[in-house]
């Protein structure tokens, strides 16, 4: 029974990592994009676009972690699940920052430099436009990795006592063995002399 409940979450936390993953792909994804059109009308700026490459370094951080789930919830190690947990708390707090910052602090643009290439105005008027599309979709992923941490720290707890699942039928073993010598009496003989001069076995 323990052994298929553990088989349950790390099936569950696969698939909600996998979520995880697809949005860090789709960070990649988006940043090439933005990368190659960057480079069609701005070649030979010397100025770093920095919005890109923080798009993109996200999106390849994400991937790890996503792939360190996967790791974690294939080995159900305790250390490995251990890191994995820190990383996406690091993770959902930093964008709790980021998502505060936006909400309650009316000159949120001005904490950021100025973009050249123009991609991080684009990025917010689309939020803007798509502001109940986006919501959603943050939501989910957030829900997402809180609820990979919360199958992280169950499957965590499991694997430490999933030696009294997997082994139950061992433990028994050595209860049996001292039944089974007490059941088990030696067989001897007792010779003895009779009057008569003879020898007489007693069983």
């Amino acid at each position: 029974m323990g052994r298929l409940v553990k088989s349950c979450l790390q099936s569950v936390l696969k698939l909600v990592n996998s979520v995880i993953g697809l949005t860090g792909l789709a960070m990649i994804l988006y940043s090439l994009w933005m990368m190659r059109v960057w480079y069609k009308q701005f070649n030979g700026d010397p100025t770093p676009p920095w919005f890109i490459y923080s798009f993109l370094g996200l999106g390849v951080s994400v991937c790890l972690i996503a792939f360190s789930g996967h790791v974690a919830a294939e080995t159900s190690n305790g250390h490995c699940l251990s890191c994995y947990m820190v990383f996406v708390f690091l993770f959902v707090m930093m964008e709790a920052a980021i998502t505060a910052d936006v909400f309650l602090n009316k000159y949120w643009e001005e904490d950021f430099p100025n973009d050249p290439t123009g991609r991080f105005d684009s990025f917010k008027n689309f939020v803007r436009s798509n502001f109940e599309m986006c919501k959603w979709i943050g939501l989910v992923i957030a829900t997402a990795q809180i609820l990979s941490i919360l199958l992280a720290i169950v499957l965590k707890a499991l694997g430490q006592d999933h030696g009294n699942f997997d082994d139950s039928d061992d433990d028994y073993i050595p209860a049996r063995l001292p039944l089974l010598r007490n059941h088990v009496q030696p067989y001897y003989v007792e010779p003895h002399l009779s009057f008569n001069g003879s020898w007489n076995v007693n069983k």
